[in-house]
């Protein structure tokens, strides 16, 4: 059975060319997130500073799906 992924809010710090973006987690950690084709239209959302909702499998601790943007208080 495959394991439950890791869910998260980080912080989008940088874009990545060519799709996908530097994302700070709440350690400090500096991950590579990236938009599955089904939220493809969220890309032009994504800049320095918005919050974003996260899923990590426990097996890569370097790349992050993700699977939408947190909205603001």
């Amino acid at each position: 059975m495959p394991e439950a992924p890791i869910t998260t809010i980080g912080i989008v710090r940088a874009p990545i060319p060519p799709s996908a973006v530097e994302v700070e987690l709440p350690n400090g950690k500096i991950v590579a997130g990236h938009l599955p084709k089904r939220l493809a239209a969220l890309d032009t959302q994504l800049s320095d500073g918005v919050r974003v909702h996260l899923e990590m499998t426990p097996y890569d601790f370097e790349k992050a799906r993700i699977v939408g943007i947190v909205p603001d208080a």
